[in-house]
């Protein structure tokens, strides 16, 4: 029976890094964890594009934009939203993850979600830290898989027409 799965390798692969801007002490991490998993599989630094935008409801348009681009394989979503006392934090939480599922089914682009959604900034800041429990390490590694998913499955139809 075949089966189809990412090896973690991704040379000749081309990745978006879309991190918003706000709470950039902890996005900045996050992007870090990223590309040190994009460059560990391999990924040439001139496959790589970030993009920084305002905050966490801005990344699925820049998702969306850059995946209708053609120019990417996979894009991985770094962002961070920390409860505060009112309900903005459920609707931006609500509307990043319905946007980026609704991006990623439209264009077929895989969309690693990385974007934290924490009750407080420790506990974002224990989520961005160094080492493999980094979630910005974690979306890239799903965005290699992904990438890798989806290129097999295109090569399979492909093969059959």
């Amino acid at each position: 029976m075949p089966t189809i799965e990412g090896s973690g390798r991704a040379r000749g692969f081309c990745f978006a890094v879309i991190v918003s801007k706000y709470h950039d002490f902890v996005t900045d991490r996050l992007q870090a964890g990223a590309l040190a998993v994009l460059e560990a599989a391999d990924v040439a630094a001139s496959d790589i594009t970030v993009v920084r935008v305002p905050g966490a409801f801005e990344i699925p348009i820049a998702a969306q934009h850059a995946a209708e681009s053609g120019r990417f394989d996979a894009i991985v979503c770094l962002g961070c939203v920390i409860r505060g006392e009112t309900p903005h934090f459920d609707y931006i939480c609500s509307a990043v993850a319905h946007g980026l599922a609704a991006g990623s089914a439209a264009t077929g682009v895989p969309m690693a979600f990385g974007v934290l959604t924490t009750n407080s900034v420790e506990e974002a800041l224990a989520r961005a830290g160094d080492g493999p429990s980094n979630k910005g390490r974690e979306a890239a590694v799903a965005a290699i898989e992904m990438a890798e998913v989806v290129a097999q499955l295109t090569r399979q139809a492909d093969a059959k027409t």
